[in-house]
């Protein structure tokens, strides 16, 4: 008898730390006032953890793990050149989010190139992985966000709809062989675990979802990713009906890295997109 998919996938399952925060004690504050890296406030711990084979898996959904494995893809002439990103890339993945998801409109809004070992963190489009377990939107930034890209009565219309944010990741270059990206079971995830970390930048404050560590967390991730290939994950979702909201993910080191691996290299990119009600 055939094992089921769900076994292999805990099988096959490698052993990883992640970055969580431990405790409460410092309040968590990510810090882009000064030029280099983010000064980091709060106390955070390495976790490990067991990070399953999501290709074990079949039909991953966006409302139930807040996850999607997909294979789809894409003509873009220079992944480094931000101009040519937006003009061929933009348009493809509006279309590809509109056809996975069913929504009415899919605005894609921003991308960031992420290089192991090669990316500045002060950049606004290419910097290192990030190497904490975070959700990128809140609560309160989500609709802040449909607020800043679109007019009034626009943003109005969307909020007082169904309205989900998306990242886009995919591969520049592939087969990923080092610093693969984990995703978090939207299930396995508790209202308590999403904690408020303000991001401090010179000129205003944003805010995400840094993860209080929880054992319940059931952790997936793609092997040998490649440039074909995209995962949509979700950031937030307006819906409260029981689908997933917030899905948490970081970059992390996996113990089968081969020997001397080429730079992990990909592109994220952030989509809002309206559904029919």
């Amino acid at each position: 008898m055939a094992m089921p998919a769900t076994e292999r996938a805990q099988i096959n399952a490698v052993q990883a730390d992640l970055v969580y925060l431990a405790n409460l004690d410092v309040k968590p504050v990510i810090h882009y006032t000064q030029p280099g890296l983010p000064r980091r406030d709060g106390n955070y711990g390495h976790f490990p953890v067991a990070i399953e084979n999501m290709r074990e898996i079949e039909g991953l959904s966006l409302d139930r793990e807040g996850f999607e494995l997909w294979n789809e893809p894409v003509a873009v002439s220079d992944f480094y050149d931000a101009a040519v990103v937006e003009q061929e890339y933009y348009p493809q993945l509006s279309d590809f989010v509109k056809r996975a998801t069913g929504a009415v409109e899919a605005l894609v809004f921003d991308h960031t190139i992420r290089i192991e070992g090669g990316g500045e963190e002060e950049s606004t489009v290419m910097r290192a992985p990030v190497r904490v377990v975070h959700n990128d939107y809140t609560e309160d930034s989500a609709p802040k966000r449909v607020r800043d890209l679109l007019p009034q009565d626009e943003a109005q219309q969307w909020i007082d709809g169904r309205f989900i944010e998306l990242n886009v990741w995919r591969p520049i270059e592939g087969p990923v062989l080092m610093t693969p990206l984990a995703l978090c079971d939207a299930r396995s995830i508790k209202t308590e675990d999403l904690r408020l970390t303000n991001l401090l930048y010179p000129d205003r404050v944003g805010e995400i979802y840094h993860a209080l560590y929880n054992p319940a967390h059931r952790w997936f991730y793609a092997p040998r990713m490649i440039t074909d290939e995209a995962i949509l994950i979700k950031g937030y979702d307006s819906a409260r009906d029981g689908r997933a909201r917030f899905t948490f993910h970081s970059a992390f080191d996996d113990p089968q890295t081969p020997k001397n691996p080429p730079p992990r290299k990909s592109i994220e990119a952030r989509v809002l997109a309206r559904m029919e009600s």
